[in-house]
């Protein structure tokens, strides 16, 4: 479906049916990715609960606008809340990756009321310090330059080939050719328009909202992404009804290199909720 809002449209999924009486989980994907990410975690989900995914601005069917405000913060946290009001959803259960885990935060301090349950999976609230947020922006405005200059497939063999995503080198070539092949259905002005938008060097940080997230949180990181795991025991230590759960052997995205043990401490979560 896509619903158009401030004259751009975002493409969402749902079920066929939506019904008020039932629970609703809605997952948003990373930086390159696109609803198609949770395909393979959606059917292992409990079916008293009914899922909706949403392709990001920028990112999947959803429109890629030459307008960087579109890619803001407070634009993102619009455009979701948009598709909840459509549907009419009074609560939900908010499971967000990487990029999409910061747009899921940024919606649940700016509309706790609709949020029940968060899960937030390789996520960070931003950057504090100035200089680290100024030296973030830079290098996010170089890669931008670097995807409008490129083709797609050069930057998506480039992205897949960064540290961050090492550990993702064990999992089956077919599967990281489906990622790949997913990816390249992104648009180049998409992705470098999400990162002058909403990287991390421009994005507001969110570290002294945390105190204020009063809904149950699971956190998720992998033991072999040390850097976000850091940051989420830190994050750990300012909410208050939170569950840190780093997961061995796996990096960046959990739910990609394992995703029995991803899907496992989803449904433990989403039992208090049944």
């Amino acid at each position: 479906m896509l619903l158009i809002t401030s004259d751009i449209g975002i493409s969402f999924e749902t079920p066929e049916k939506i019904i008020p009486t039932k629970k609703v989980i809605l997952f948003l994907h990373g930086f390159t990715g696109s609803c198609k990410d949770w395909n393979d975690i959606i059917p292992k989900l409990p079916s008293e609960f009914q899922v909706i995914t949403i392709d990001l601005i920028g990112h999947g069917k959803s429109d890629s606008p030459q307008v960087i405000s579109h890619y803001t913060s407070d634009a993102i946290t619009s455009q979701i809340h948009a598709i909840i009001q459509k549907l009419s959803l009074t609560e939900i259960i908010l499971i967000g990756y990487s990029m999409g885990g910061r747009a899921a935060l940024w919606y649940t301090v700016t509309h706790p009321e609709k949020v029940n349950g968060l899960i937030l999976e390789s996520t960070t609230p931003g950057i504090i310090d100035e200089k680290l947020r100024s030296e973030r922006k830079n290098n996010d405005e170089r890669l931008a330059e670097f995807i409008e200059k490129e083709e797609v497939e050069k930057f998506v063999d480039y992205w897949m080939s960064l540290p961050l995503f090492a550990s993702q080198r064990q999992l089956k070539q077919e599967i990281l050719e489906k990622i790949r092949n997913d990816k390249l259905n992104n648009r180049k002005t998409g992705l470098a328009n999400s990162l002058r938008g909403f990287g991390q060097g421009v994005m507001p940080h969110l570290w002294s909202k945390l105190e204020h997230i009063n809904c149950n949180v699971l956190l998720i990181t992998g033991q072999l992404d040390k850097k976000f795991s850091d940051i989420n025991s830190l994050m750990a230590s300012s909410l208050s009804n939170v569950n840190h759960q780093i997961v061995s052997n796996a990096g960046h995205n959990v739910h990609l290199e394992k995703p029995e043990v991803f899907v496992s401490l989803i449904n433990s979560f989403i039992k208090k909720f049944s």
